[in-house]
C-alpha cells in the first residue's frame, strides 16, 4: 500500500503526521494572547460584580427576616391585645409573659398607665420582642381604653 500525498486543502499538515493532542506550530502563528493589564481589568470587573451580587443577596435575606418578624410579631400582638380588650379594663395590670412553645423566641410585656389629660382613659402598651434577633427586634402597640366608674 502506498501513502498518498496530503490534500491541497490542508495547509497545516504539509505531508507530516499531526498528533491528536498537539496542534501544529503554524496554528498559533498570528494569534495574540491577552496582556496582563487586560486580565487584571477583567478580574477587577468580575470582583466588583461579585461583591455587588453578594451584597444584594445579603440585603434580600435581611429584608426577608425583618418582614417575617414584623408579620409574626404583629399577629401575636393583635391576639394578645384582643385578650386584653376582652377583659375588664379595671382588672388589666402590667405583666410579662411568652407565647408558649410554638413561638418560644417571642415574649410580651404589657404596661398599663393612666392618661393625665383624660382621667377616664387607660393607656395599655404592649411590646412584643424576639430574643433571637439582635437589631430591630421589638414591635410595640398602644391601646387606649375607656374605664367607666
Amino acid at each position: 500500500m502506498r501513502k498518498s500525498a496530503p490534500p491541497a486543502s490542508d495547509p497545516f499538515r504539509m505531508g507530516r503526521p499531526v498528533s491528536r493532542f498537539r496542534l501544529p506550530q503554524k496554528f498559533f502563528a498570528g494569534c495574540v494572547g491577552f496582556t496582563l493589564l487586560e486580565v487584571m481589568i477583567a478580574m477587577a470587573i468580575l470582583a466588583i460584580t461579585l461583591v455587588t451580587i453578594y451584597q444584594s443577596q445579603s440585603q434580600s435575606i435581611s429584608m426577608a427576616s425583618s418582614s417575617r418578624f414584623l408579620t409574626t410579631a404583629s399577629l401575636l400582638a393583635q391576639g394578645r391585645l384582643a385578650q386584653i380588650d376582652a377583659a375588664d379594663p379595671r382588672e388589666v395590670v402590667s405583666a410579662k409573659g411568652d407565647f408558649g412553645e410554638e413561638f418560644s423566641d417571642y415574649t410580651w410585656q404589657v404596661e398599663v398607665g393612666d392618661v393625665k389629660e383624660i382621667p377616664l382613659l387607660k393607656r395599655i402598651a404592649l411590646t412584643v420582642t424576639n430574643g433571637r434577633m439582635t437589631t430591630r427586634n421589638t414591635y410595640r402597640l398602644i391601646l387606649y381604653k375607656a374605664v367607666l366608674p
